[in-house]
């Protein structure tokens, strides 16, 4: 846990953090704000596969502030007819963290 927050505070501050402990703290993050209720690393529930979307915006320049505005804002058509709702509980910070570790997914 200490490592995690670690991790999360780390990322915040725009310093750069290991891969490993991006790793944890994305996955511990993504479980703590119940993204994993639709989601899932490699098979799509509700929403998409994370490796689904980490493949689908490889490359692209501002796939992280896009992706951070849907977290937070919610969004719908990108994957289907079902919409995502607006995530209030997630912070930005936290929707950054959330994000860089879903694009790092393969």
């Amino acid at each position: 846990m200490k490592r995690t927050l670690l991790a999360i505070a780390t990322v915040a501050a725009g310093f750069a953090v290991s891969a490993p402990a991006m790793a944890d703290a994305g996955l511990d993050l993504a479980k703590s704000k119940n993204c994993m209720a639709c989601h899932s690393v490699a098979t799509k529930i509700v929403g998409p596969a994370y490796k689904d979307v980490a493949a689908k915006y490889a490359g692209q320049k501002d796939a992280e502030a896009k992706l951070v505005k849907k977290v937070l804002a919610g969004g719908s058509g990108t994957w289907g007819a079902i919409p995502m709702p607006a995530n209030t509980q997630v912070s930005e910070a936290e929707a950054r963290t959330l994000v860089k570790w879903v694009l790092s997914q393969k």
